[in-house]
């Protein structure tokens, strides 16, 4: 072969792997932005939330103890759904098909 078959070759798999990387890349910002987006969504909607049905336990100057409502909530729906998702990942990756 010679060395011009070689570098063009060489050519080739190197644009692959680059136009490869920026489809990953891509795909990332894409993932990360519409994952932005639901987060949004989901604290616009705990917090009407918490207004609608939390406030009104308390009177009207305790501020604060709605946000800590809402910190709570947040909280417990990020932890059990990270825990969920470790699971699933984890069964995924061992191959194991039974239910989480």
């Amino acid at each position: 072969m010679s060395k011009r078959t070689k570098k063009l070759k060489q050519k080739a798999v190197s644009q692959r792997v680059f136009h490869q990387e920026v489809i990953t890349q891509l795909l990332a910002l894409s993932t990360s932005s519409f994952g932005l987006v639901a987060a949004l969504a989901w604290n616009d909607a705990i917090q009407n939330l918490v207004k609608q049905y939390i406030d009104r336990f308390f009177p009207a100057s305790s501020g604060i103890i709605s946000r800590f409502a809402y910190a709570v909530i947040v909280t417990i729906l990020a932890v059990t759904i990270t825990y969920q998702l470790s699971r699933l990942g984890t069964q995924a990756a061992s191959g194991n098909k039974q239910k989480p």
